[in-house]
């Protein structure tokens, strides 16, 4: 059984970050730890002002005590972190990096344009430190752009562009892996963008869904590396990601609260079934 660290917010309310990656990786069949970087009333979209209760100071002497009792992981999964606790972080994923361990970094900071309420742009900048030491990223098309320091406009925005812009992201941070999420596209499609390792550059498309929910880009994330950790490729393992959230969407009923997320649950059997297939 693999091992998985998962390091990012605890939301109380709302299906997100933690809430989501423990019981989807965890269902999976991998070892879960959880380490979380903040605790928050709720997440921050739509909820108005929630708490946030910061948690950094405390990951050093976490870390000092699995070194004594030398546990260790296989892979480390990052998301919403935090502004302290990028910081921190920066400087604990060096020795992770160091020993050759799976690293995907989904950069949780930004969608539809903007940041998340309570970044900035020195955010922006951690988070272009943290994916240097990174071995697989997964931005969604936002945080792609201000990952590249590029203005954050879709208008011209193609297969083509999109292309480029996972390229881009490869070469400005050395990675070998990367998978660029929610990039709209002409005819109401949607695709995921993948550059693989040995540079090949892939595309996955399909019909948008109407309704969209919070949390969705934790479940890609974390269904990706659930995949990758069963042995899929990358494209193989993003395929079953954009399924998997496209059916937690579809048996979601109509009039759920998008705050609280889509229905993933009725989607995991379908999830277990393709990692064990």
């Amino acid at each position: 059984m693999k091992s998985v660290l998962i390091s990012q917010d605890l939301s109380c309310v709302g299906q997100v970050s933690l809430a989501v990656a423990l019981p989807v990786l965890g269902a999976s069949g991998l070892q879960t730890a959880a380490l979380p970087t903040a605790i928050l009333s709720t997440h921050t979209g739509g909820f108005g002002e929630n708490t946030f209760l910061d948690l950094s100071a405390s990951l050093p002497d976490i870390w000092a005590h699995w070194d004594k009792e030398k546990i260790s992981f296989d892979a480390i999964y990052l998301g919403y972190l935090g502004q302290a606790a990028s910081r921190v972080w920066e400087k604990g994923l060096e020795e992770y990096s160091r020993q050759g361990k799976l690293i995907l970094l989904d950069p949780a900071m930004a969608d539809h344009g903007r940041l998340y309420r309570g970044f900035d742009d020195s955010y922006v900048v951690q988070m272009q430190r943290l994916a240097r030491q990174a071995t697989i990223l997964t931005p969604n098309l936002t945080e792609a752009l201000l990952l590249l320091n590029e203005p954050v406009d879709f208008t011209e925005v193609d297969s083509h562009r999109a292309c480029v812009i996972t390229q881009r992201l490869a070469q400005k941070f050395a990675l070998s892996q990367v998978v660029l999420t929610g990039v709209p596209l002409a005819d109401n499609r949607i695709g995921v963008y993948g550059l693989s390792r040995g540079g090949r550059v892939w595309e996955r498309t399909q019909d948008r869904i109407p309704n969209s929910y919070f949390g969705t880009g934790d479940l890609f994330a974390s269904s990706l590396l659930a995949g990758l950790l069963h042995g899929l490729d990358l494209e193989q393992a993003a395929g079953v990601a954009r399924d998997f959230v496209a059916k937690a969407i579809l048996a979601t009923d109509l009039d759920q609260d998008q705050r609280f997320g889509p229905n993933y649950a009725a989607a995991l059997p379908w999830l277990l079934q393709q990692l064990q297939n």
